[in-house]
């Protein structure tokens, strides 16, 4: 007969010994790979959160507070075992219990800007540190902290919203309005959700609790039987394994051409002697190419986030009212095909990160709005700042968005002034020769973005600098020429043959082109908000403020002389 052994005796031993295989294994695939070791770490997190998305999907619908402790414990086991980012864990304790706090006892119509401001210093100071510590391959809080904001600011204002008349509130405002303060331990669960814990998708906390309450996936009255979602046993959460599984053959295969691609163009490249071997044309060639593998590297890790949410049922967005099947885009975070085929500025940002764009539409640019107006200067301003102090401090992000405001107003200008031309005259129909506006529109649009986006992947100025000199500041020319066009005669000429051919739809066709939010805080017509702060100033002092005509300045000059000039 065999001594008995107390295993508990060992847990700490086996324990440490099931450490230090993994880690032994993470650094065999690492080399084999050429990533770091934190890299490779956090895709086994993401792969790793299918199967337990899995067991939370099966967590008897009737016990939420199961499904709470199971996501809290998953991701404890992400920061603390796997990371050991116990300082990490403390930044997120931080920001959210400061949330928490804010918006639990602060009664005032302020409260949710006293925690952006709270939610966004705190982020600051991981940016800084991450900045200086110069250690881009590792995995630290950053990531996980800057989806958090997203999700906590906009807990706030969903807060605020729950304590306003109804008939005060927009649709959105009403939808997502929190009227009781949830409690800690569903709060926790939307904080720590495993499957979006460091790479999104964010996501606001009532959709959370329709998940984890199941009202999410009620049938609408009416809803033809067939149509219904086929569901598993007593679970009301409908079968999700094939859409997610798509999500996850399509991650993983953009992850492995983001390991082809980035060994063959990477920053080393461009900013290597043997970048200056190549023709100007090759050098442009090779910047595109550094823009799509970094893309590649995105398109893997949001399809592989967005998939695990899909497979514990969050992904849900109801039935098609046209095809009568079931939606899983809920937290859709990136579209590939609409940024890799995009025409023009708007839609190649529109298709990138769109919770973040959502995220800025929702909780600032529609926030600083005051009631009864439209979003003007002050909005677009909000918005921009927003965007490039969520994203950190390193110089590359202002120069690419600096630069990208001017394209914007390029692109606008385009479609504005020149697109009609390759229209019917009442706008509904292309022309024969609409084809090859599209073609020099997407070589345009692609090609100005490879550069323009070029800093936010290089992210120091001097790097930056130094590869914009090394293909001749071809975009910057290209949009300087384009901003002297429009603000030369050249632009009237167009206007008045726009007239003669499109009239009379025109006029309602260009203001509608004003409208819409700006795309990860760029403005669509940053001149139109220049002009709407010019007349804000003016109603602000009583008086109507316009800019001046070109003859003006001269004639108030003359004026003062007394004499001609």
């Amino acid at each position: 007969m065999l001594p008995y052994i107390d295993i508990r005796e060992h847990y700490p031993k086996i324990a440490l010994l099931v450490l230090s295989s993994l880690l032994q294994a993470f650094e065999y695939g690492a080399n084999a790979t050429g990533t770091s070791i934190d890299e490779l770490k956090l895709i086994s997190s993401f792969l790793l959160s299918y199967p337990l998305a899995g067991v939370l999907k099966r967590i008897p619908d009737s016990k939420p507070y199961q499904k709470n402790l199971f996501i809290i414990t998953v991701s404890l086991f992400y920061l603390v075992g796997l990371f050991d980012l116990w300082s990490g864990l403390r930044t997120l304790l931080i920001s959210s219990v400061g949330a928490y706090v804010i918006a639990a006892y602060i009664e005032s119509p302020f409260m949710p800007w006293i925690g952006f401001v709270f939610l966004m210093g705190h982020m600051s100071v991981s940016h800084v540190y991450r900045q200086f510590a110069a250690s881009p391959e590792k995995v630290d809080i950053t990531g996980a902290q800057m989806v958090l904001v997203m999700k906590l600011t906009a807990f706030c204002w969903n807060v605020q919203d729950g304590r306003l008349p109804v008939k005060d509130l927009a649709d959105i405002q009403r939808e997502r309005a929190i009227r009781q303060l949830p409690g800690l331990l569903n709060y926790t669960g939307y904080v720590l959700f495993f499957p979006a814990l460091f790479a999104g998708p964010a996501f606001d906390y009532v959709d959370y609790r329709s998940w984890i309450e199941t009202s999410m996936f009620t049938i609408p009255p009416g809803t033809d039987p067939l149509q219904a979602p086929r569901t598993r046993k007593k679970r009301k959460i409908p079968r999700s394994g094939t859409p997610a599984a798509m999500k996850a053959i399509t991650g993983l295969a953009w992850i492995f051409l983001f390991l082809k691609f980035s060994a063959w163009y990477n920053i080393d490249l461009v900013l290597g002697n043997q970048y200056m071997q190549y023709s100007f044309l090759r050098r442009v060639w090779i910047l595109e190419m550094l823009g799509f593998s970094t893309r590649l590297k995105y398109y893997g890790v949001w399809s592989l986030t967005e998939g695990a949410c899909i497979l514990s049922g969050l992904g849900y967005k109801g039935i098609d009212p046209k095809t009568g099947r079931v939606q899983w885009n809920r937290l859709q975070n990136v579209n590939p095909w609409g940024i890799e085929s995009a025409q023009n500025s708007r839609a190649y940002l529109e298709n990138w990160n769109m919770n973040t764009n959502a995220w800025l539409r929702n909780y600032m640019y529609l926030r600083v709005t005051p009631k009864g107006k439209k979003p003007g200067f002050r909005a677009s301003l909000a918005t921009f700042v927003t965007s490039a102090f969520w994203h950190g401090f390193y110089p590359g992000y202002y120069l690419s968005f600096v630069l990208a405001a001017f394209v914007q107003t390029t692109a606008k200008n385009a479609r504005r002034y020149i697109r009609p031309f390759f229209l019917t005259p009442d706008g509904q129909r292309a022309t024969p020769a609409k084809r090859y506006y599209d073609l020099v529109t997407y070589l345009a649009t692609q090609s100005v973005f490879c550069f323009t986006t070029a800093p936010f992947v290089l992210l120091t100025f001097s790097g930056s600098l130094l590869v914009w000199t090394r293909v001749y500041f071809y975009a910057v020319l290209v949009i300087a020429a384009s901003m002297v066009f429009f603000a030369s005669p050249a632009k009237d000429w167009l206007v008045r043959e726009l007239d003669k051919r499109n009239r009379p739809a025109l006029a309602k066709r260009r203001s509608q082109e004003t409208l819409g939010s700006p795309s990860l805080g760029l403005s669509n017509d940053p001149g139109w908000d220049v002009d709407e702060a010019v007349r804000e100033e003016g109603r602000r002092r009583g008086g109507s403020a316009t800019m001046p005509r070109g003859e003006e300045p001269k004639e108030r000059v003359e004026a003062k002389l007394g004499r001609e000039l």
